[in-house]
């Protein structure tokens, strides 16, 4: 399992001693609200760990926690993954933060070492990211990325902004 670090984040892949940081930003109705529409009992934090371990095991990769450096204190959480969870389909980028943490740029940095994961580690020749219209924060965060916009697709149930970049057109910029 790998460990990416930025120059204010460790991400580590999920594990049982998250739980209760990913609570706090899962169980967040205002963070949630453009994600499921609510927030997460904790049971159903527990069986997202529980999942996302699973994967790291099958896949070699799934979902980090953003652990702040300064503070060692959960504030994020990210993850590269099959889009709509399907082998089939390209994979996904995708984050969500504390909401104390949100406009900091925690999620960009965030998003650069996912995505240079993504292309370089598991070679992904195509890497999406999906949000809601309507949440110009993690639209812009996508924008920053290099990614641009395809439209609006149907996934998760649900009327997504939808964004994509090849492999080639990361590697061709300054990162």
């Amino acid at each position: 399992m790998t460990l990416l670090t930025t120059p204010r984040l460790r991400l580590e892949p999920i594990n049982d001693q998250h739980l209760h940081g990913l609570h706090a930003i899962n169980g967040d109705a205002e963070v949630m609200r453009y994600i499921t529409g609510k927030a997460e009992t904790l049971d159903e934090t527990q069986a997202m760990v529980d999942r996302v371990k699973a994967r790291w095991t099958e896949w070699g990769f799934s979902w980090w926690a953003f652990v702040e450096q300064a503070s060692g204190e959960v504030i994020g959480t990210g993850c590269i993954q099959y889009l709509a969870r399907d082998m089939a389909n390209p994979l996904e980028i995708g984050w969500r933060l504390r909401r104390d943490r949100q406009g900091q740029g925690y999620a960009s940095e965030a998003a650069r070492a996912m995505a240079a994961f993504a292309f370089g580690t598991v070679q992904t020749p195509l890497l999406l990211a999906v949000c809601n219209p309507a949440n110009t924060a993690s639209s812009r965060v996508m924008e920053r990325l290099g990614m641009r916009y395809r439209g609006v697709e149907r996934w998760y149930e649900s009327d997504c902004a939808t964004y994509e970049m090849t492999r080639a057109e990361w590697l061709n910029r300054e990162h």
